[in-house]
């Protein structure tokens, strides 16, 4: 292979591979696209409106979080954090349990943020070990709307 073709070829793949990027529809922004700007600029993240659709639920201590994946952990997933007391708002203004919320689609006001997680052990002390978790905070019900 020549030079200028496989210049060409690598051209072409990387042409190839910008179709993979996730395209914003009505300026939503999709959970990959805020994972990946939150990576890009861990300080500030991205904000905007967050199109998702709720995979799983899940409260802690005064927590409640809402998430993109099924699997929190996954490095594509967008978390929704809120007080409970904010969650409890929320439900109430969407006329819904926060429950019922599974397989929905949502919209989210906020700006997305990489968040540290450390691995805490069975005895509540931190192993050392963390990860790495892209949350919008949720302070207002307001943020939060249906997407249909």
């Amino acid at each position: 292979m020549t030079r200028m073709s496989m210049m060409g070829c690598l051209l072409a793949v990387g042409i190839a591979g910008c179709g993979s990027v996730p395209e914003r529809r009505s300026g939503w922004i999709q959970p990959v696209e805020a994972v990946q700007a939150a990576n890009d600029d861990p300080v500030f993240g991205i904000r905007g409106r967050f199109a998702l659709t709720v995979r799983g639920i899940g409260t802690q201590d005064d927590r409640t979080y809402l998430n993109s994946e099924r699997d929190y952990r996954h490095q594509t997933n967008l978390t929704i954090a809120m007080p409970t007391t904010v969650a409890d708002q929320v439900a109430a203004r969407l006329q819904l349990p926060l429950a019922d919320l599974r397989n929905r689609r949502l919209l989210v006001d906020g700006q997305a943020r990489r968040v540290r997680i450390a691995f805490v052990e069975s005895d509540g002390r931190r192993s050392g070990g963390y990860y790495y978790q892209t949350h919008v905070t949720v302070r207002d019900p307001a943020q939060i709307m249906f997407a249909d």
